[in-house]
């Protein structure tokens, strides 16, 4: 469903060296990540706030932004891809949508992926 690999890396395979310099904690993260993405959209900060979560994976928010950064994922696409599934299930208008995906009670999408999302589905 989505491609993404590690920044510097063009897969999801990762080289012996940049092993190295990850912890198992990092390594764990990242995986944690990778999974969250092939099962549903995710904004960054929504994927950050998921891993950090004292309802998710517990992860200490520094690892989890890290882990999150380390990922090459196109934001964008995630925005639509939350659209699509909203639209799926619910009826919105071009703006409640966008403030669905944007809201830091929803989302957490930037305000431009949002605007972008609703438009390549043809809402507004």
């Amino acid at each position: 469903m989505h491609k993404i690999g590690l920044c510097g890396s063009s897969s999801s395979t990762h080289s012996a060296r940049g092993l190295l310099t990850l912890s198992v904690l990092e390594l764990n993260a990242i995986n944690s990540a990778k999974q969250y993405l092939q099962n549903e959209a995710f904004s960054k900060q929504g994927l950050i706030d998921q891993l950090d979560s004292s309802y998710g994976d517990k992860y200490p928010v520094s690892v989890a932004t890290a882990a999150v950064n380390s990922l090459h994922v196109n934001w964008d696409t995630e925005a639509v891809l939350a659209a699509r599934q909203y639209l799926k299930n619910q009826s919105f208008s071009c703006q409640g949508l966008i403030q669905q995906l944007s809201s830091s009670f929803g989302d957490k999408f930037t305000l431009a992926q949002a605007q972008y999302a609703v438009h390549r589905v043809g809402l507004c």
